[in-house]
């Protein structure tokens, strides 16, 4: 099979998915997990058990010094995975088991500056040769994605963009149209983390950025941490994106081992949750 046409197979992985579950009548589950939190390989450990628990698709994230999205929890685990070393290299090994383990579609999210650091070409060409099915990227704004984009697309890799509350109806229309894959819709504005309520912000969001006459799918993140609020975001969202309860759930365990378990079971409770079944 040529390097074209894996490409092209794997561009459609994630789109696949999504539809699956639309055709399946409920929402999909994404799960987001830090490479190398708590090691490299209980990382990819994690990432097994969450999609066995019923995770339809993952992102894996990129620990970053600096990560202006991401809140105290998760922020707790990037410390963690960077004074173990974690290097782009283990994100990528992270990526290639979990999707030869599994099957599903796996992202990458990312800041920018760790990219464009390593090199855009070297850095699509890695997570293409990986079976990585994109990337979500919260900082690079539209208007800079050129490079990005022209790689990406080069690789048959997704380009997942964030939108916002705060976005005029004139930037979600830009945004959807250079997207690939699904658009992020962060419910509310602020930083990640777990939250008693889900953000009354978010179905309108979701309404305006369809609106846009986009046919991507919108999913929802920032805030979702257990299958009661999964069930109510899944009842307007076409994905819903949940991170820190997955985080939490590994720094609370009293070991490794029990932190797999304990986010395999939850992510078995966040999969009856996006199904109405919670």
């Amino acid at each position: 099979m040529s390097g074209a046409a894996v490409n092209s197979q794997r561009g459609q992985l994630l789109s696949d998915t999504l539809a699956t579950a639309k055709s399946e009548g409920r929402s999909a589950l994404i799960a987001y997990l830090p490479a190398g939190f708590p090691t490299v390989d209980g990382g990819i450990e994690a990432i097994k058990a969450v999609i066995d628990g019923g995770a339809d698709v993952v992102e894996v994230g990129l620990p970053h010094s600096d990560p202006v999205l991401d809140g105290p929890v998760i922020q707790t685990a990037d410390d963690i995975a960077l004074r173990g070393g974690v290097k782009i290299a283990d994100v990528m090994r992270t990526v290639r088991e979990a999707h030869e383990a599994t099957g599903n579609p796996i992202l990458v999210m990312t800041y920018w500056n760790p990219i464009d650091r390593y090199g855009v070409e070297r850095f699509t060409a890695e997570l293409a040769e990986a079976g990585g099915a994109g990337c979500i990227l919260p900082d690079l704004p539209v208007q800079e994605s050129a490079l990005w984009r022209e790689h990406a697309e080069k690789h048959g890799l997704a380009t997942v963009f964030v939108v916002a509350p705060s976005s005029k109806d004139e930037r979600l229309a830009q945004i959807t149209a250079a997207g690939s894959g699904f658009v992020y819709a962060a419910s509310l504005m602020g930083v990640t983390g777990t939250r008693a309520t889900v953000s009354s912000q978010a179905k309108d969001l979701v309404e305006r950025t369809r609106a846009t006459g986009t046919g991507l799918p919108v999913c929802v993140g920032l805030g979702v941490s257990n299958a009661t609020q999964a069930a109510e975001v899944a009842g307007f969202a076409d994905g819903v994106i949940v991170g820190s309860a997955f985080v939490k759930a590994m720094l609370d365990a009293p070991d490794d081992a029990a932190g797999v378990e304990a986010v395999r079971a939850l992510a078995g409770d966040l999969a009856k949750g996006v199904r109405g079944r919670a």
